[in-house]
């Protein structure tokens, strides 16, 4: 098994923390044939410095001592590890030499790209290598166990049609608790999904075949597919600048792959450390709602027009919610989109201050 090559791509954005802590889970893992792609979009923390750093063995992971998932990422792994920094490279093609015998590479992206195209930057650059089995999307805010990617690996390899695989979703901040069995299943008529045995006890999760059958898609935030999957469905949809990616993609792949669920695959998710994507409305940020129902309305446009109208009649439930809660800043962004805002100068008014500011290519201006 472990002759199968595998190409981990993790994007990063403003995230360096979550990113090495990832990257230390990663780097401990029992299956020993994979390379590490770090697409960086567009940062301006430094993320790209403090991975150069980490790589280097300068710059150690903060894990508390208290930590219960301490074990996965402390004691940093054996440094230094070779790495090449590809410096704004939007179109990976353009790369001419592939180094195989580096375990990690960083591409800057060249601009805040959103989920789908800083991940394609990391698939184009394993496709030009061309020497890719499987290629794993893990977030950056994630933890994988020691053996995650060996589940994953065997876990297609026992399904030989399947095209996209996911893994065990725990909460990391809860241990105990699961955030996702695989995947999640969709409805389109309302364009919300709900996470397959969600808030579960990891001890008692449902069997793989139970979870497989309600799968719509599998979670995002562990998607693991197969090179044959990527070279007859294509990229990610970049239409989506965040949201509803991972669900275009199963959508496009009906008829042709199937999906699986990796069960003894666990990672665990911090859940939106980046741009605050919770499912506690209470804590969801600006930024998440506003992509989050934007994607929804493109996506149920471009499959299900059909349930245009009910989607619409589901947002405004969402916004008579928002009223309710009196959560000002997202009824402007909900009627910013039903408005026809773009994500390109989407003015809003920012939660903390109240103060109007305009979103350009995710980012607040």
């Amino acid at each position: 098994m472990n002759d199968r090559l595998v190409y981990v791509v993790i994007l990063n954005w403003n995230g360096w923390a979550d990113t090495l802590e990832c990257l230390e889970s990663v780097f401990r893992s029992n299956y020993h044939n994979y390379r590490v792609i770090v697409c960086d979009n567009n940062s301006h923390d430094g993320s790209v410095a403090k991975i150069v750093s980490w790589a280097d063995g300068l710059l150690n992971v903060y894990v508390g001592a208290n930590n219960k998932l301490r074990s996965l990422s402390w004691p940093p792994v054996v440094k230094p590890i070779k790495c090449q920094l590809i410096v704004n490279n939007l179109q990976t093609e353009h790369v001419s030499e592939y180094n195989k015998d580096l375990k990690l590479t960083i591409i800057k992206t060249g601009g805040n790209l959103g989920f789908a195209g800083g991940n394609n930057v990391g698939i184009r650059y394993a496709e030009k290598a061309g020497d890719n089995d499987f290629i794993w999307l893990l977030n950056n805010d994630a933890v994988s166990a020691c053996d995650s990617l060996t589940m994953l690996v065997k876990t297609m390899e026992d399904n030989p049609s399947a095209g996209i695989c996911g893994s065990t979703l725990v909460y990391y901040s809860d241990p105990d608790k699961v955030q996702v069995a695989g995947g999640v299943n969709y409805n389109k008529w309302l364009g919300i999904g709900r996470k397959l045995c969600a808030m579960q006890s990891i001890d008692l999760l449902i069997s793989n075949r139970c979870a497989v059958s309600d799968m719509s898609y599998v979670e995002g935030a562990s998607m693991f597919v197969s090179k044959e999957f990527v070279k007859k469905i294509g990229l990610l949809n970049e239409e989506y600048f965040l949201y509803f990616e991972e669900i275009d993609w199963a959508v496009r792949s009906r008829g042709q792959f199937g999906l699986v669920y990796s069960r003894n695959s666990i990672v665990y998710h911090k859940e939106g450390a980046s741009i605050g994507s919770s499912c506690n409305q209470a804590i969801k940020s600006n930024k998440a709602e506003f992509f989050f129902m934007k994607s929804r309305i493109i996506f149920t446009r471009k499959y299900y027009p059909a349930a245009l109208l009910t989607v619409y009649f589901s947002m405004c439930l969402a916004l008579l919610n928002r009223l309710r809660r009196r959560q000002w800043s997202k009824i402007f962004v909900i009627l910013s989109i039903f408005c026809g805002a773009k994500e390109y100068g989407c003015c809003y008014m920012d939660a903390d201050n109240g103060s109007k500011k305009t979103m350009v290519n995710g980012e607040l201006q």
